[in-house]
């Protein structure tokens, strides 16, 4: 603090307190600068303090006076001592931290106090955290000391070099197999697979957190504690590897934070040694989902920095900033205090302009991305227990919104750093949710809606094979323009051609000896006559086919055919598709409008709509008049636009051999394109058509969504 005397400096003047004697302290160095660490081993928790302020705490005596150690360090260190105003500062926080001692028979009364607050609000905190619910079970220091000796030898040069071979074969049996690997995955949460998944889970996540606790161990750290964490109302285990935050060196503090994954992955690499050695079962099945959760889990979100998990306390130490999170609070908060508030004497938390940013960029991108996040778990676990969800939601929301609200009222009604800006700061505040209020329920934004479709020849014709043989030759290789009747594809089938032979020849048989029964007046004419017929017929037939044995174009257009020139010699039955033909003079756009977007496609006045192609989405390709087919539908305009097909819409995963099946209903949009638009419009080319509506403001259009999505997925 800039000020050296402080008006509530009498209230500690005359006190003789000092630390602990249980208190440890140790040098560090962050950023390039020096730290005094102060460890309580009782309760396992660290504080940091600078150079200065040390000098001054160390020197507190149950003899001195608070004013006589202050005098001592500003006669000795003028130009660092802290002023009055940062002694009461760091005096409150020891004293709140159960790190002072007092000569006074109060202080034991005081003291367990301030144990029952502490542990009041630790249980507070756990409630408003009901989905991350930690229960500590037992000390696991002793196992720890006792197993060391033999898991020390895997901590070191040797163990590091076996882990990197171990994972490097791992990873090369991976990228063999990725195809395989991909579809075993798609049945990952199937319920016949949901017990060896949670299986998997439970195991690899208590090697990971003896990972965290070995490593530690190893660099003289202690682990006094493990338990079982509620992650989602899922028991998960968990250790408290504290005592690394005191270790000088960053890499062993990295090597902690990273252990466990380090520990996943290296099992990961032997689950995939045995997934590939075993045949289908419950072996190849658990080794499999051992591998789904020591990497992919792993990468997702233990090594994610927003979440307080691996990644998080890694970045923290990488940058150097203890207490990332809640410093990055602190500087959002001394941003606001400083820039709109008017509050002179707020300080900042960082040490550099650089140190701001990264306290800055992290605090936004956390929260935001921490709600979304837990909306996501929210959904997770309504989807399966609503009436959990719905408990769930409720503690969410009033620790989300109810109590941040409460709090910001107290602080700008009674927290002294606004004492002199008061007015201001509650002007400010109003103002901020005047506008956001107006900005958000009042003034119109631009509306629009999007939706995924495909380019569609509003004349095409699936070419297909009307009589079987084997393909001769291709008449006309695929993409080039062809007329109407011109020969594409020539067929042989030396099978038809002996019948054809044969058919003719019985027919002449048949006129021959019908020519004899009429010489002769025989009572066979209407014998053979009927005969005739009916083999004149089969001639036709065969005919026929044999002229099919050359595909024709039936109309103007583009003969579409990839792939065609393997078909030469291969024999296909009749029916088989071959391509497609396309008449590039006029375009449609098949558009899949989800059953949300309903209300705004049929209740609202739509401007206009437009389209962009994949591959080009600079271009917009404008659409005079579209019209949508009536009632909800299914059955896709094309499999591209599915899941199967690499499209975006949810397709139904039984009973849809050609995928293109949705789980969903939704309605089909037509949209005349225009070809001359300088585009290249191609049959099958996929996009997506906006449709632009009249502005809203964004509230209402949030709050229909909300139940849209409420009403869609649990029916309330």
């Amino acid at each position: 603090m800039d000020q050296t005397f402080s008006e509530s400096w009498y209230r500690v003047a005359n006190q003789k307190i000092c630390l602990r004697p249980t208190i440890n302290a140790r040098r560090q160095n962050f950023r390039g600068e020096r730290w005094i660490i102060l460890e309580n081993p009782f309760s396992n928790q660290y504080f940091r303090l600078r150079p200065a302020a040390y000098e001054f705490v160390s020197r507190l005596r149950p003899d001195r006076t608070v004013e006589e150690v202050w005098q001592q360090c500003l006669n000795r260190f003028p130009d660092t001592a802290p002023s009055q105003e940062a002694v009461i500062q760091l005096l409150s926080q020891l004293y709140f931290s159960n790190l002072l001692q007092y000569d006074l028979a109060a202080d034991s009364a005081q003291l367990f106090e301030r144990y029952k607050k502490r542990k009041q609000r630790e249980i507070g905190f756990r409630f408003l955290n009901i989905m991350f619910m930690r229960f500590p079970l037992l000390d696991p220091d002793r196992f720890l000391v006792r197993t060391l000796p033999v898991v020390k030898k895997l901590i070191s040069p040797s163990g590091a070099l076996l882990w990197l071979l171990v994972v490097g074969f791992g990873l090369k049996i991976a990228v063999d197999n990725l195809s395989d690997l991909r579809a075993q995955g798609e049945g990952v949460l199937a319920p016949d697979n949901l017990f060896l998944l949670y299986l998997s889970t439970v195991g690899i996540k208590a090697l990971h957190e003896f990972g965290h606790a070995y490593f530690c161990r190893r660099f003289g750290g202690e682990v006094h504690v493990m338990g079982v964490m509620l992650m989602v109302f899922t028991p998960m285990p968990y250790v408290d590897a504290t005592s690394s935050w005191s270790f000088r060196e960053r890499w062993k503090r990295v090597l902690v934070g990273a252990a466990g994954m380090i520990v996943e992955l290296f099992f990961a690499a032997i689950a995939a040694f045995v997934w590939s050695k075993t045949a289908p079962g419950v072996v190849h099945s658990l080794a499999y989902n051992i591998m789904f959760v020591a990497s992919v889990s792993t990468v997702i979100f233990n090594l994610n920095p927003l979440l307080r998990f691996d990644g998080y306390y890694i970045l923290s130490d990488l940058l150097e900033i203890p207490n990332l999170n809640q410093r990055a609070s602190t500087q959002l908060r001394h941003l606001c205090e400083r820039h709109l508030f008017g509050v002179k004497n707020s300080e900042t938390q960082a040490a550099t302009h650089r140190e701001a940013t990264w306290l800055i960029v992290f605090g936004i991108m956390s929260g935001i991305y921490r709600v979304i996040v837990f909306s996501g778990v929210l959904l997770f676990v309504a989807d399966r227990f609503l009436i959990v969800g719905i408990v769930m939601a409720a503690v969410c929301l009033v620790s989300w919104a109810v109590m941040p609200i409460v709090r910001f009222v107290k602080y700008l009604a009674a927290n002294p750093r606004l004492d002199r800006v008061r007015p201001r700061a509650i002007a400010v505040t109003a103002g901020i949710a005047a506008v956001l209020i107006v900005l958000l329920s009042v003034v119109p934004f631009p509306y629009s809606f999007r939706a995924p479709g495909i380019v569609i020849a509003s004349q095409r014709t699936q070419v297909a094979t009307e009589t079987a043989g084997d393909v001769a030759g291709l008449l006309v290789p695929s993409g080039s323009p062809v007329k109407r009747g011109q020969p594409i594809l020539r067929l042989e089938n030396a099978e038809l051609a002996l019948e054809l032979a044969n058919t003719r020849a019985h027919l002449d048989e048949i006129n021959a000896r019908l020519r004899q029964a009429m010489n002769s007046e025989s009572a066979d004419i209407v014998a053979l006559t009927s005969l005739r017929d009916a083999v004149s017929d089969v001639l036709k037939k065969q005919s026929a086919d044999s002229e099919n044995l050359t595909v024709r174009a039936r109309h103007d257009g583009v003969w579409v055919a990839p792939d065609i020139e393997d078909y030469v010699g291969r024999w296909l039955p009749r029916g088989a598709e071959l391509g497609l033909l396309a008449n590039p003079a006029a375009f449609e756009f098949a558009a899949t409008v989800r059953e949300e977007d309903a209300n705004a496609l049929f209740a609202r006045k739509i401007s206009g709509a437009s389209v962009r192609l994949y591959g080009e989405a600079g271009e917009k390709l404008s659409i005079a008049r579209w019209r949508v087919i009536p009632g909800g539908q299914q059955i896709l305009p094309s499999a591209a636009l599915g899941w199967s097909g690499g499209g975006e819409v949810p397709v139904a995963p039984e009973g849809n051999a050609q995928g293109n099946k949705s789980v969903e209903p939704f309605f089909e949009v037509l949209g005349d394109l225009d070809a001359r638009n300088g585009v290249a419009l191609l049959d099958g080319r996929s996009g997506k058509i906006s449709f632009k509506l009249e502005p809203q403001p964004l509230l209402p259009r949030w709050i229909r969504s909300l139940w849209q999505l409420l009403q869609k997925r649990y029916q309330i």
